[in-house]
């Protein structure tokens, strides 16, 4: 038995963590309709609203906050002290480190990759995080490194790699990824259901 406070309507398969036991300093927070799958790991500073659901094997880490109407999908990773906004979606295998904000509205394709670290092991440095605004759609396997903006309404197309911040509105391709204008047809923001 864990300390979590769940909300009505909300599945947590038998198989799945949330929170730590009742001894715990923190208490998880999800909202109502949540579905926590198999596999799934949820940490105890963790506050999610409602209608938020999970793949299998997720793990979402101490000091994230998420709104409404998100996924985390199978085997993605949140790892702690992120913002997540409502109507997001996090599809299979995406990573998510420290000191990142998404804002609303925001789909992040399967294997996407976040960065927060400017040189690895290396050398000692601050995690610098990334910030995606509103309506911003990222492609599968793509790659944000440290510090970057991603702009609101912008299209990351798969497997481009962001090295700088992007303009609003703005399609990233290629690696280094090449800022285009956004074609007419992935205008007018997202709408995750």
């Amino acid at each position: 038995m864990t300390n979590a406070r769940i909300g009505d309507g909300s599945y947590v398969a038998p198989e799945a963590v949330v929170g730590r036991d009742e001894d715990a300093e923190t208490t998880p927070r999800l909202g109502e309709n949540a579905t926590i799958r198999s596999g799934t790991v949820i940490y105890g500073d963790v506050t999610i609203g409602d209608d938020f659901s999970t793949g299998h094997n997720a793990l979402v880490r101490d000091g994230t906050v998420a709104g409404d109407d998100v996924l985390v999908g199978t085997n993605t990773v949140v790892d702690g002290d992120v913002t997540i906004g409502s109507h997001v979606s996090l599809q299979t295998g995406v990573y998510v480190p420290p000191e990142t904000t998404i804002g609303d509205e925001v789909f992040l394709g399967p294997h996407a990759t976040v960065t927060n670290d400017n040189y690895p092991i290396r050398s000692a440095s601050e995690l610098d995080g990334v910030t995606v605004e509103e309506h911003v759609s990222i492609g599968a396997n793509a790659t944000l490194l440290p510090g970057v903006t991603i702009g609101a309404g912008s299209f990351v197309a798969a497997g481009a790699v962001v090295t700088a911040d992007v303009p609003p509105e703005t399609l990233v391709v290629g690696a280094p990824g090449r800022h285009e204008e956004l074609p007419a047809s992935l205008q007018g923001g997202n709408r995750i259901e």
